[in-house]
């Protein structure tokens, strides 16, 4: 095992740990993310990086697939295991939806597939980190234009009114927001709300999907904000 901590000043916008087993990746990538405003610590396979992420408590994980000791899933789920929930990116050379879908259900939050542009990955961890906090919230609430989502309570108000849910509408409103602005796919969509050995129809997304649009479409709300993406998913989004 190998742990390179090389931790700036503590002062960045977040705190990322980055593992990759290919040294000009990982080098590029933790300098880049630096130049970015972030604090960046480094791991070459996975055994250094479960010990930093149990030490350091990275804000997210950019974390390869394929790394020499073990692959990324089973680094995601044994720091599932240690109870520690921080947010993971998944950098893999292989675009294959069985993988994606792997991710998801050990606990990743993204993909990015080889070879990538350094934008995108600097615009996808600003965006899981903000739907992270998003949930992280001092109140469990989470608020999107004029729709709000007590986790505690399990209550869901627009414009000020009560919306009566069921606990898969609910849960289905949750995904959805903590994904604010994020095309999310049926099948992301069964693999969180349905879990994962859901085996019935994703037609039943379209469903729920439905409901949802008419019980959040009340008087006196902000226009609609689920947003269907034909032939790719579903988006959260207030109307601009």
């Amino acid at each position: 095992m190998k742990v390179t901590s090389s931790l700036t000043d503590g002062q960045g916008e977040a705190h990322l740990l980055v593992v990759d087993d290919e040294p000009n990746i990982r080098d590029l990538l933790a300098s880049s993310l630096r130049f970015a405003g972030f604090d960046v610590s480094t791991a070459e396979d996975g055994a250094s990086a479960f010990h930093l992420a149990t030490t350091e408590h990275p804000d997210l994980i950019v974390l390869d697939v394929m790394l020499p000791d073990m692959d990324g899933f089973t680094v995601t789920r044994r720091i599932r295991d240690a109870g520690l929930r921080m947010p993971v990116l998944f950098l893999t050379a292989r675009d294959d939806m069985r993988d994606k879908i792997q991710g998801l259900t050990v606990g990743g939050d993204d993909y990015v597939t080889k070879p990538f542009g350094l934008e995108e990955v600097v615009a996808r961890i600003r965006a899981i980190l903000r739907r992270t906090m998003a949930t992280d919230g001092d109140d469990g609430i989470i608020r999107i234009a004029d729709l709000e989502l007590d986790e505690d309570a399990h209550e869901v108000r627009r414009a000020g009114q009560e919306i009566d849910l069921s606990p898969t509408e609910f849960k289905l409103l949750r995904y959805l927001m903590i994904n604010e602005g994020r095309v999310v796919s049926k099948m992301q969509i069964l693999d969180h709300v349905w879990e994962y050995d859901w085996d019935g129809e994703a037609a039943i997304v379209e469903s729920y999907i439905s409901y949802l649009r008419r019980k959040l479409a009340v008087p006196g709300s902000q226009g609609n904000l689920i947003h269907t993406r034909r032939g790719v998913g579903y988006m959260l989004r207030a109307d601009q």
